[in-house]
């Protein structure tokens, strides 16, 4: 399998290395861009002002690219956080996209997005201050309405970003059963 991996606002951390490694070894082909150019964050807050600085625009532009020479046999696409709302517009508009893996976060869904079938797996803390129960509510039944098949997994008490060990939020339990619940959804692309 295919799959297109975006970081956090934090940047291209050792973590994402890790969990491409960890989906290379499950016999993935994985891709790691690098939408900040090389910039990381010590903070979320200095995460948001490189993510910020850089544009929505421009950002979506660099997935785009970093994503187009390999979505002809079909992507999964993932991330992280921010990364996760990069993965979904990319996924709700390439119609070869074999699945969207979100891990900590969701996004905005456009007017006329509409797929066939394609397969959705969320993981999320619980609570997230960022994924409120009611916008996670409100997405999940409007991905459900274009057409996605969704899942979500919510972990209690654990922090935002739960699967990165160099941060605060990490959970080691909740990072575990996350990777594992992975594991078995992308087998099934």
């Amino acid at each position: 399998m295919d799959i297109m991996l975006f970081h956090s606002v934090y940047g291209l951390r050792p973590a994402v290395h890790a969990a491409a490694e960890r989906l290379r070894a499950a016999g993935h082909q994985v891709h790691v861009p690098d939408l900040f150019e090389g910039q990381t964050a010590e903070t979320v807050e200095e995460g948001m002002a490189i993510k910020d600085g850089i544009g929505r625009d421009e950002l979506l532009r660099r997935a785009v690219l970093a994503a187009a020479p390999h979505s002809e046999n079909g992507l999964v696409y993932a991330g992280f956080s921010f990364g996760g709302s990069v993965a979904q517009n990319l996924a709700l508009g390439d119609e070869k996209a074999r699945g969207l893996l979100l891990l900590h976060g969701t996004s905005d869904i456009a007017d006329d997005a509409a797929v066939q079938e394609l397969p959705v797996q969320l993981h999320v803390a619980e609570p997230d201050p960022f994924e409120s129960d009611d916008w996670l509510n409100a997405w999940y039944l409007r991905m459900r309405r274009i057409g996605a098949e969704v899942e979500i997994y919510r972990y209690p008490g654990a922090g935002h970003l739960y699967t990165d060990p160099d941060l605060p939020d990490y959970d080691a339990d909740a990072a575990a059963q996350t990777w594992k619940v992975a594991a078995g959804f992308l087998a099934t692309l």
